[in-house]
C-alpha cells in the first residue's frame, strides 16, 4: 500500500472532511491540516513537529488534536472551531524553508486557519512562518503565562470543591518547558506548593531556583503525595494502571490529551479524583490568541479566568450525573456548537 493509500484510508476511518496535505521537496517538507469544525468561526490549532512513522499516523494525530480544538474553543467561549497541523521531522527537514512555506499555505487559506506553536515546534519555526502569513501567533511566553493563568484558575475551582484554596495546596508539575515554567511560577505565586520535573535535570532545576519548588525524579512525579499532579508536557501519560495508582486527589494539566484513554477517566471517576479535561485547562492560549485576533478583545484576562468558572461547571455535573468530566465537557461543547448550527 503506498502512503497516499495508508493517509486516504486513515481519513475515510475517522471521518475526516477537510484535510490538506502539505508538500516541499526542497526542505523536505510533509505536512497534513485538519481541519474539523467551523461552525463557531475560523478553525484554530498550533503546529506540531513529530517524527510520526507513516503519512496515516501523522493524519489520525491530526484530526484527533483538531477535534479536541473544536471542543477546547467551544468550551471558552471563543468563536473559533478546531484545526491541527502536524509536520512529520526527519533529519532531511530544513525547518527554515519548510515553516516558510507553511507560512506561504497558511496565507493563502486567508484566515480559514489560525495558528501558533506546539509540541516538537520551535519559537523561531513559529517566526519564520509568521513572516509569511498574518494568522501565526508568535511570543511564546506570553501564550504560556496565559496557559498557566487559565489552569491556576481551573486548579482553584477544583480545589474550592474540596473546601482547598490555592495557598498551601501541594502539586506536582510534570515538565519545566515553556508551559510547565509558567505553571510552575503561576501556582508558586499563589501560595501551592510546587514540586517540578523535567527529562531535562537543568531545565528543572532553573524552574525549581526561580520558584521555590522542589525538583522531584521524573518517574515519580506523577505519583507523588500531593494534593495535584499537573501534566504540562507529553500527553497520554495517565492511564489506567496511572490512574489506580495516584495519590493526587485531582488532575489537572496543560499538556493535550493528558488521559491516555477513557478507561483511564473512568478509573479516575471510581476512585473519586477530580479532572479537570485539558480541553479546558490548556485552553489559556487559544483564549489569548483568538480573543484578540478574532474577537478584538483588547483585555483576555477575564476569558482566561472564566476557564475556572467552566471547570467548576463540568466537575459539578459530572458529579451529580456519575460520568466522567471528559463525557459532560464534550456534551457542553456540542451543545454550544449545535446551537449556533440551528440558529
Amino acid at each position: 500500500m503506498s502512503a497516499g493509500d495508508s493517509l486516504l484510508e486513515t481519513l475515510e476511518s475517522l471521518d475526516v472532511a477537510r484535510c490538506f496535505v502539505f508538500r516541499d521537496a526542497a526542505s523536505g517538507l510533509f505536512a497534513v491540516l485538519v481541519i474539523d469544525n467551523v461552525t463557531l468561526g475560523p478553525a484554530a490549532g498550533g503546529v506540531r513537529t513529530w517524527r510520526y512513522e507513516s503519512a496515516g499516523e501523522a493524519a489520525a494525530d491530526a484530526a484527533r488534536l483538531a477535534r479536541a480544538m473544536t471542543i477546547k474553543c467551544s468550551l471558552a467561549g471563543l468563536d473559533a472551531g478546531g484545526g491541527k497541523m502536524v509536520v512529520m521531522d526527519h533529519p532531511g527537514l530544513d525547518r527554515e524553508r519548510a515553516f516558510a512555506v507553511l507560512g506561504q499555505r497558511v496565507e493563502e487559506l486567508g484566515g480559514l486557519f489560525r495558528t501558533a506553536g506546539d509540541l516538537g515546534t520551535r519559537g523561531e519555526d513559529v517566526e519564520t512562518m509568521a513572516r509569511h502569513t498574518r494568522f501565526a501567533h508568535t511570543g511564546e511566553g506570553g501564550l504560556a503565562a496565559a496557559v498557566a493563568r487559565g489552569l491556576g484558575r481551573c486548579i482553584e475551582s477544583a480545589a474550592a470543591l474540596r473546601g482547598r484554596s490555592l495557598d498551601g495546596l501541594s502539586v506536582a508539575v510534570q515538565g519545566a518547558g515553556a508551559i510547565g515554567g509558567a505553571a510552575a511560577r503561576e501556582l508558586a505565586a499563589r501560595g501551592a506548593r510546587v514540586r517540578v520535573a523535567d527529562t531535562d535535570a537543568a531545565r528543572a532545576r532553573a524552574v525549581a531556583d526561580a520558584t521555590g519548588a522542589s525538583v522531584v525524579p521524573t518517574d515519580q512525579v506523577l505519583e507523588s503525595d500531593v494534593d495535584v499532579i499537573a501534566p504540562c508536557a507529553v500527553g497520554g501519560v495517565v492511564d489506567r494502571g496511572v490512574a489506580a495508582r495516584l495519590s493526587a486527589w485531582c488532575v489537572a494539566g496543560a499538556a493535550n490529551g493528558v488521559l491516555a484513554s477513557e478507561d483511564a477517566a473512568e478509573e479516575l471517576r471510581r476512585r473519586g479524583i477530580l479532572h479537570v479535561p485539558d480541553e479546558i485547562a490548556s485552553a489559556g492560549a487559544v483564549v489569548d490568541g483568538i480573543g484578540r485576533t478574532v474577537m478584538g478583545l483588547e483585555d483576555r484576562t477575564a476569558l482566561i479566568d472564566r476557564l475556572g468558572d467552566t471547570a467548576r461547571e463540568v466537575l459539578e455535573r459530572a458529579a451529580a450525573e456519575g460520568a466522567t468530566p471528559s463525557r459532560i465537557a464534550e456534551r457542553i461543547a456540542r451543545e454550544r456548537i449545535a446551537a449556533r448550527r440551528g440558529g
